[in-house]
This record gives C-alpha cells, sequence and structure tokens, in this order.
C-alpha cells in the first residue's frame, strides 16, 4: 500500500513539474499598443416643450378661510384649464405660514402651485393669459427644453456623427504614429444637453390687465462625444 502511494506521489509531482515547465516556455503575448482617441457632434434643437409655475395665494386672519380662498382658486383653474386638453396641468406644493406681527393681529398666508407643461405654445399662452386675467394666479416662473422623444432622435443622428468622427480620428492617429491599421478597443460614448436658452422667467405679475404672456421658445445643444482606444496593428 505504502508503494503504491509513493508511486503515485512522484507521478503527480512530475506531472505538475511537466506542467510548470510547459507554461514557463509559453512566451508572454505582448499587449497591442494603443491611442486614446475622442471626438463629439453636436446639434442645436428647436425647444418643443414649455413648462410654467404659477400660483394662487391668500392671507386671512382665519386659515380656514384663507384655504378656501386658495381652494376655490385652484379648482376653478384646473376647471378652466380642462378646455386645453393638449396641455398638462397639475397642482403641486400647498404650503401653510402663521405671520405674526407687533401690534398686529396673527394671520395666515396659504399659497398653492399649479404646474403647467405644453407642446403647443400658442395654446398655452392662451392659457396662461386666461390662468392669469380671469382666475388670479400669479405666474411665477417659465422654462424651455425639449420632450425626450426630441431628445432622443437627435441624439441618435449625433452619435453616428460623433462615431465617424471618432473613427476618422483613430485613423488619422494610427498613420501619423506609422501604423498600417487599428482596430477597436474599449470605446465609451455619452449623450448629454446643454443648457436651453433662453430660460425664460417671468415676475409675479398682478391679475388685473394683465397683457398676454409673450413666448420665444428658443434652441438646446444636443452633445455627443465618443471617446476609447484604437489599437494599432502592422507597424511599418
Amino acid at each position: 500500500m505504502n508503494r503504491h502511494r509513493n508511486v503515485c506521489w512522484i507521478a503527480h509531482a512530475a506531472l505538475t513539474c511537466f506542467a510548470a515547465c510547459a507554461w514557463a516556455q509559453v512566451p508572454a503575448i505582448p499587449a497591442s499598443p494603443s491611442v486614446t482617441v475622442s471626438a463629439s457632434a453636436s446639434a442645436t434643437v428647436t425647444n418643443d416643450r414649455l413648462q410654467a409655475w404659477l400660483r394662487t395665494e391668500a392671507e386671512n386672519v382665519s386659515p380656514a378661510a384663507a384655504a378656501s380662498q386658495v381652494n376655490a382658486a385652484s379648482a376653478k383653474a384646473l376647471a378652466d384649464a380642462k378646455a386645453f386638453p393638449s396641455i398638462k396641468v397639475a397642482t403641486t406644493g400647498y404650503s401653510t405660514q402663521q405671520i405674526a406681527e407687533r401690534g398686529k393681529p396673527t394671520r395666515w398666508r396659504i399659497s398653492q402651485t399649479i404646474t403647467v407643461d405644453a407642446s403647443d405654445f400658442t395654446a398655452a399662452a392662451t392659457l396662461l393669459s386666461k390662468l392669469q386675467d380671469d382666475n388670479g394666479l400669479l405666474l411665477s416662473n417659465m422654462s424651455f427644453s425639449i420632450t425626450e422623444k426630441t431628445r432622443h432622435d437627435a441624439e441618435d443622428k449625433v452619435t453616428q456623427q460623433a462615431i465617424q468622427a471618432w473613427q476618422a480620428r483613430a485613423q488619422q492617429a494610427a498613420q501619423a504614429l506609422g501604423f498600417a491599421k487599428w482596430r477597436v478597443g474599449h470605446v465609451n460614448v455619452q449623450a448629454s444637453s446643454g443648457q436651453p436658452y433662453p430660460v425664460m422667467r417671468a415676475q409675479a405679475m398682478a391679475a388685473t390687465a394683465a397683457p398676454p404672456v409673450a413666448l420665444e421658445a428658443g434652441t438646446t445643444d444636443v452633445t455627443v462625444s465618443v471617446s476609447g482606444e484604437a489599437l494599432l496593428e502592422g507597424q511599418r
């Protein structure tokens, strides 16, 4: 039995030694030289989304009376907005604030914010003017941007341009460094959108005789950047 074990151990040691020697004789494959290349492409897209924030507020020594006034104004604004089915209207923030001043009775200020989200700017301008004139809402902020579909469509188009520009730069870099050809290594593609301009901010205006809301959509820059390795081959 001991002799059999010794034979097995010697055979195992011999195989281990043979495998180690064979591994040591395999030449290491040198890593391909590479160059990091970057490129980008941009497109200027017309903004097709309007977002506006309006608020209704009231002050009263009775919190219930102030809340009733705000709730009624919000309900009327939402009802009137239904005449514009293409526009998304929703209520967001609701705040209650106690105001105490020396020599004056304590009073309550209550406010609620209503958001308007639209792609039909003509209808949006009409609704915003109506909410100010007829409902007494205050326009506190307004901005333009691009919709998700518009963004995706622009990114798809610009991505192709950015990749083609990256390939051209990789080819130029390979030739300049004395290599006959190259192949793609690790590459990163990233899309970004610049700050839409103009971003229009409207001051809170009195409800009486408010002029029609003026809208100018502006544009947004959509940029796609490509960066990565070009693995160089066939050095001349």
